[in-house]
């Protein structure tokens, strides 16, 4: 019978759950290749939006974005480059020595030079 039976709920590795009103969410909590990468991508975005407002940039001004020394950014920078131009709003991304306002970040545990400037 019902009464017989001991029902409990266990946390499985890679998995968060929460119940309240007799209603269970499963989140899968494990890191994928790409979903790492989307995460250093949505970062890199951030930190150039970042810059753009404290240059004192308008919302529509057109920039150069600039990278240098971390080939791992570089990488990310290149194969989602027409993500990041797009929402930052770059006419190009350059891999030189960055120009304009100038800022280190770590992102990730990545450390990067990026730069902005007004077109």
């Amino acid at each position: 019978t019902k009464e017989d039976l001991l029902i409990e709920t266990a946390q499985k590795e890679g998995y968060v759950s929460e119940a309240d009103h007799g209603i269970t969410v499963v989140l899968d909590t494990m890191l994928t290749k790409e979903l790492i990468e989307e995460g250093f991508v949505r970062e890199i975005i951030s930190k150039i939006q970042t810059m753009r407002k404290e240059a004192g940039y308008e919302v529509m001004d057109r920039i150069h974005v600039y990278s240098n020394g971390n080939g791992r950014i570089q990488d990310l920078m290149e194969r989602h480059g027409e993500e990041i131009r797009k929402d930052v709003m770059a006419s190009d991304i350059l891999f030189a020595e960055a120009k304009g306002y100038v800022k280190e970040w770590n992102i990730n545990g990545e450390t990067v030079t990026l730069g902005v400037e007004k077109q």
